[in-house]
């Protein structure tokens, strides 16, 4: 299997290169992509700590910079580097600019309008990071969503995802030896999802874990009969709380949240309505 490290720079959300990186990563089989988010570059300082990391990781990159000091300074180092580097949206602007005659307004995030949704993201955004993995747990009223699931079932990735969607989304491993915060059953606004997987295949995502971080792969971390447990106990949990469960064995991150989301939706319907639900998928 081939391994691509796939940069991503914007002087916006990065939202535009996200969906064109998906689309391109998805007409090739058996790639392993390694994406690097590199949202709001609107500095030198910045953009120099991001090639120090490119040139750690070598692979590809793709940008959407306006300002043309900074896309001259990226260019002249991904050059310096000899890694290769698209700006996948100049072949676009400019056909469009020959064909309405008219010069582009290089300004950033200029599609992106500081209207009270952009800044209702951004503000979602500093909620999530500032409650992953059961932190801050003190105002989990405050989410849209919480995430609850064993250690590796994608809770803090999906987390980021669903935050980049304007979702205040927090998350907290559930560990059968540490139960957690009484309030995590109390929740009233939040809406609450557990999410699972195959013991088999956490256990390789871990013991892959383990392996990059250079420690030791065989620990009761991997252990099959430890694992099974654990999911286990996580699915009784999410059964007696009546809580959505969403398998997330074979689904890739953003499907996961296209179903956290159609599940969100349909709660908000349903309180509308004055009707409960619960789902698992």
């Amino acid at each position: 299997m081939d391994r691509l490290n796939l940069h991503l720079l914007s002087d916006s959300t990065g939202e535009t290169l996200e969906h064109i990186g998906k689309a391109a990563i998805a007409q090739f089989e058996n790639v392993e992509t390694i994406r690097h988010f590199w949202p709001m570059v609107r500095s030198e300082q910045h953009l120099q700590r991001i090639l120090e990391e490119v040139a750690r990781n070598p692979g590809m990159v793709l940008f959407t910079l306006a300002n043309q000091a900074l896309r001259k300074k990226l260019e002249n180092g991904c050059r310096a580097l000899g890694i290769p580097f698209v700006a996948p949206l100049d072949p676009v602007t400019d056909a469009m600019s020959n064909l309405l005659g008219q010069e582009t307004r290089n300004r950033p995030g200029r599609k992106h309008v500081l209207d009270d949704a952009y800044f209702a993201r951004i503000d979602a955004i500093q909620f999530t990071i500032a409650h992953d993995d059961g932190v801050g747990w003190e105002n989990w009223e405050e989410a849209d969503i919480v995430l609850a699931g064993v250690s590796r079932t994608s809770k803090t990735p999906t987390s980021i995802y669903l935050a980049n969607r304007g979702y205040k989304t927090a998350n907290i491993p559930l560990v059968p030896e540490s139960p957690p915060p009484p309030s995590l059953f109390t929740l009233r606004h939040p809406m609450v999802v557990g999410l699972t997987t195959s013991p088999e295949r956490l256990v390789q995502i871990r013991r892959n874990r383990l392996l990059t971080l250079n420690q030791a792969p065989e620990t009761a971390y991997v252990d099959l009969d430890r694992v099974n447990g654990e999911v286990a106990h996580a699915r009784r949990l999410f059964a007696d709380q009546g809580w959505a469960v969403i398998d997330v064995t074979r689904r890739s991150i953003e499907e996961t949240a296209a179903a956290i989301v159609q599940l969100y939706q349909e709660r908000l319907k349903g309180v509308a309505e004055g009707i409960g639900s619960s789902a698992s998928l």
